[in-house]
């Protein structure tokens, strides 16, 4: 394997983790919207935080 090869891998392997990670930020964002929406709605439907807890 010559230094072009190896700096080529490197370089995607770098690309991947980047990759990976802004996908997992994205999860943890639309999960705190999901969070948000929930009790949103549960609020709408004059349940507080306690009643939900307590429903699940």
């Amino acid at each position: 394997m010559d230094k072009s090869e190896l700096l080529s891998t490197l370089d995607s392997e770098t690309k991947s983790s980047k990759n990976k990670a802004n996908k997992r930020k994205w999860r943890e964002i639309e999960a705190i919207h999901d969070r948000q929406r929930l009790k949103q709605e549960l609020r709408e439907l004059g349940m507080s935080s306690e009643d939900a807890l307590e429903f699940l």
